[in-house]
C-alpha cells in the first residue's frame, strides 16, 4: 500500500501530546491523519489533517470515526474496546489490537496475564471492591505495606497509592482494584519494544526512571540506564518475553523494577509511545514516534540505538498554580548545552499536569544528568 502523499488515512484516537509528537512524523512522511479527541483545544489540533470532537469511550462515536480510516491507532488506553473489536471485524486494521488493549486496560487482568505467561512480576491480590481489602487485612490475608491500584482508568500517578495504614484506604474509590506487594527496588527501568506485522522486532536501550515521590510521576528518564550489562540484558530479555506473549503490533513500553537481589520484575506496560521514550527524539537514530508509525504500517523498523546519551525531564504544573500557563525561565534553559524543550500546547496548567518535557543530550551522561538538574531547578510551569 502507498501511505505517502496518497488517499491512505491514518486514524488516531486521542489528541494529547503523544499524538502531537506522532504527528511530527506523519507530516514528515505526508501521511493523511484524522484525530478523534474529546477536547476542542487538544495539542493534536494544530498538526492533523482532520480533527473530530467526540467521546473516546462511546461505542458509536468510535465506530463511526474508525470506519472512515484505513489503519486505526491510539495514544491513550482509555478508549472503547468493543468498538475497536467491531472495526476489526469489519476489516479495519487496529494496532495495537483490541485483544491486547482489553488485557492491558485492566490492571488486574494485566497482572493475571503475566502470571499465566510466567512473566516475573510482584505478588498481588485481586479485589472486586475496596471493602474486600479491609476484610483481607482484618482476616490476616493481607499485610501492610502494599500498593493499591485501581483496576481501570489510572494514569500519571492517579489510581495508585502506597497503603501503610488502614486510614490510607479512606477516600479511595470502591471499585475493582488490586493490592500489590510493595517491591523494595533498586531501580525503575523500562524497555520499549517495536514489532511490525511481519514479526520484525527491535528493542530500544534500557532506560532508568527517577520518580517524584509525591506525584508518582517520572521526573527524569536516563538513557542508557546506569546499570550493569547483566541487568540490562535481563531487562531486555524480559521485555522481549512480554512482547512475544502479547504478539503485539506497534510499540510496547515495558516498565520494570530491578530488585536489590538482581531480579527484574514487570510492573506494567503501555501499548503506545511512552514517557520513557521521549528522549529518543533527539538522542536516537529513530524516534519512538517514527518507530510506532513504521510498526503499525508494516514498514521496515528503524535503528534503535542511541547517537548520544540522553536525559528527559518532565515539565509539570507547579503546585499552587491553576489557569493560563506561563513557562518561566525557558530562555535560561535554552542557553544550556544540548537542551531542547518540547511544549505540548496545553493552555491551562494545574499541579502535576504534564505540560511539556526537556531533552538534554551529551556524550557524557553524568554531565547530562547535572544539566538536567539545572534545568529542573530553573524552569517553572506556573499560571498568570
Amino acid at each position: 500500500m502507498n501511505y505517502f502523499s496518497s488517499n491512505f488515512k491514518l486514524g488516531i484516537l486521542g489528541g494529547g501530546q503523544l499524538g502531537k509528537m506522532l504527528l511530527y512524523n506523519t507530516r514528515k512522511f505526508d501521511i493523511h491523519t484524522s484525530v478523534l479527541e474529546p477536547s476542542a483545544d487538544a495539542p493534536c489540533k494544530i498538526a492533523c489533517n482532520e480533527f473530530h470532537i467526540g467521546d473516546l469511550m462511546d461505542y458509536e462515536t468510535v465506530v463511526n470515526f474508525g470506519k472512515d480510516v484505513d489503519v486505526l491507532t491510539f495514544e491513550i488506553e482509555n478508549v472503547n474496546v468493543d468498538a475497536l473489536e467491531t472495526l476489526e471485524k469489519r476489516g479495519i486494521k487496529v494496532f495495537p489490537s483490541s485483544r491486547n488493549l482489553r488485557v492491558i486496560q485492566n490492571k488486574a487482568t494485566q497482572k493475571l496475564f503475566y502470571r499465566d505467561h510466567e512473566i516475573p512480576t510482584s505478588a498481588f491480590s485481586r479485589f472486586a471492591y475496596l471493602s474486600e481489602i479491609e476484610d483481607a487485612i482484618e482476616n490476616g490475608g493481607l499485610e501492610f505495606p502494599f500498593v493499591w491500584k485501581a483496576a481501570q482508568f489510572g494514569y500519571d500517578g492517579n489510581g495508585v497509592k502506597v497503603v501503610k495504614h488502614l486510614s490510607d484506604l479512606e477516600g479511595l474509590p470502591n471499585g475493582e482494584c488490586i493490592a500489590e506487594e510493595l517491591v523494595n527496588f533498586k531501580n525503575e527501568l523500562a524497555v520499549i519494544v517495536a514489532r511490525n506485522e511481519v514479526g520484525e522486532v527491535k528493542t530500544y536501550p534500557v532506560v532508568e526512571m527517577e520518580f517524584h515521590a509525591e506525584a508518582n510521576q517520572v521526573e527524569y528518564v536516563i538513557c542508557p540506564a546506569r546499570i550493569d550489562d547483566e541487568i540490562a540484558e535481563k531487562a531486555q530479555n524480559v521485555a522481549l518475553k512480554v512482547s512475544k506473549a502479547f504478539n503485539h503490533v506497534g510499540l510496547l513500553a515495558v516498565e520494570m523494577f530491578q530488585t536489590h537481589d538482581g531480579d527484574v520484575l514487570v510492573n506494567e506496560v503501555a501499548p503506545r509511545p511512552h514517557n520513557s521514550g521521549h528522549q529518543t527524539i533527539e538522542a536516537s537514530y529513530t524516534s519512538q514516534f517514527e518507530q510506532h508509525l513504521r510498526a503499525i504500517l508494516n514498514l521496515p523498523l528503524g535503528r534503535t540505538d542511541s547517537k548520544v546519551g540522553g536525559i528527559m525531564v518532565n515539565l509539570v504544573g507547579a503546585e499552587g498554580h491553576h489557569g493560563n500557563v506561563v513557562y518561566q525561565n525557558i530562555e535560561t534553559i535554552m542557553n544550556m548545552d544540548g537542551v531542547t524543550p518540547h511544549i505540548y500546547g496545553k493552555k491551562n496548567t494545574r499541579p502535576f499536569r504534564k505540560m511539556g518535557h526537556v531533552t538534554i543530550v551529551n556524550e557524557d551522561l553524568n554531565k547530562a544528568r547535572r544539566i538536567a538538574a539545572e534545568v529542573k531547578k530553573a524552569i517553572k510551569v506556573i499560571s498568570e
